[in-house]
């Protein structure tokens, strides 16, 4: 056999080791690297024409001009993501988003959404319904490559994060193996990646979660309950990849239709993370961390108990730490003025419970310690 391989060798020439091997069935050739899938749904051949020349070079682009035509294709093809444009006859782009996101087939689809500049309160809408992202009309390549590049990105990161935390699952000592030697570890980076979108919260999320697990200790709660607000501190922002970048960094005044946008972010991560069955609490903390003790918060308007325990932790530790960080607009917060923000928002913004503990912790850090690092 040896002998064959060698002849083989010779005669193919620049083919290689690898190629002469194959030739002789001893080694199958290795698959090619996956090409993403994108359907783009427009009812305008334009627009169709227009995307499909920014993102073929890169992905598998498929296009459509309706919403029941995309409907057709995904039965014969599974997509990684879905451009889908608004204003489109018989079946609008609100109405296939709602019958997507309830169909367990594909509701894991990620989707952006196509919108003319003057569609803010449509793009409020897409958030709502399950959009991930928008992208305005006329279309500017580098902006629609470096969306679809970064949704597609956090689609394959949520997709292996759940593959490990279930194959793990099967393998490890229950959750506590499994949390140490992957969780941890995915849940830093996933933190880290949120954080770094905006040059001003580096290490937030981080903070957020070691502050919660100190005021979790301080109020007695089980060793398990302190490790797991820990987990859920570490991803509560997570929902700010869903965010444009030119929002999150903007510094000057937001108008109104942009903080509607921000408002979104719990939105999007509960559903990033509703899917995390190991830590079920996990999502909780991501939707409901910015809810008021006095019902003026959001994005549900819960007031008192009915906020969950473990979001009324978190929106502590989260306001806490953007008090004691550097913003655009202003230096670290002296830690008596922060001290007492807290104390007066004990009953309206904070769980006085919650406040009291947090200011006990503050009083116990004589050299403000605990602040951005």
């Amino acid at each position: 056999m040896a002998d064959i391989i060698r002849d083989k060798n010779q005669s193919l020439g620049i083919l290689g080791r690898w190629e002469a091997k194959r030739a002789v069935g001893l080694e199958e050739e290795p698959a090619k690297d996956a090409v993403n899938h994108i359907l783009v749904v427009d009812d305008d051949a334009m627009n169709l024409l227009i995307a499909k020349r920014i993102l073929a070079k890169q992905f598998e682009v498929h296009t459509v001009t309706s919403g029941q035509e995309a409907f057709d294709l995904l039965k014969n093809q599974l997509v990684d993501l879905i451009l889908l444009d608004i204003r489109m006859p018989q079946m609008d782009g609100f109405t296939f988003l709602q019958i997507i996101k309830d169909d367990l087939t594909y509701r894991d689809i990620p989707v952006i959404c196509l919108t003319a500049d003057s569609e803010q309160e449509s793009e409020l809408k897409c958030f709502e319904l399950g959009a991930v992202d928008f992208i305005s009309k006329p279309f500017i390549a580098e902006i629609m490559l470096q969306r679809v590049t970064r949704i597609l990105e956090l689609s394959r990161l949520q997709k292996e994060l759940q593959k490990e935390v279930e194959k793990k699952t099967m393998t490890l000592n229950r959750r506590s193996q499994q949390l140490n030697r992957l969780t941890i570890q995915v849940m830093k980076t996933l933190a880290s990646t949120i954080d770094a979108k905006d040059k001003y919260t580096n290490g937030h999320s981080v903070r957020v979660a070691e502050y919660s697990k100190m005021i979790a200790v301080k109020m007695g709660m089980t060793h398990q309950e302190q490790e797991d607000i820990y987990y859920i501190g570490l991803l509560h922002d997570i929902g700010k990849i869903g965010i444009p970048d030119e929002i999150i960094n903007k510094t000057s005044r937001l108008t109104d239709e942009e903080y509607d946008i921000i408002k979104t972010h719990p939105a999007i991560g509960f559903e990033i993370l509703e899917k995390m069955s190991e830590i079920p609490e996990i999502a909780i903390g991501a939707r409901w961390h910015h809810e008021r003790y006095d019902g003026k918060g959001y994005p549900d308007g819960l007031k008192g108990e009915d906020i969950p325990f473990v979001a009324r932790i978190i929106g502590v530790a989260d306001s806490y730490d953007a008090m004691s960080s550097k913003r655009s607009y202003r230096g670290i917060l002296p830690q008596e003025h922060i001290r007492g923000e807290i104390a007066r928002c004990m009953g309206s913004q904070f769980d006085p419970e919650v406040a009291k503990v947090m200011i006990q912790i503050i009083d116990e850090d004589k050299d403000y310690k605990l602040k951005e690092w």
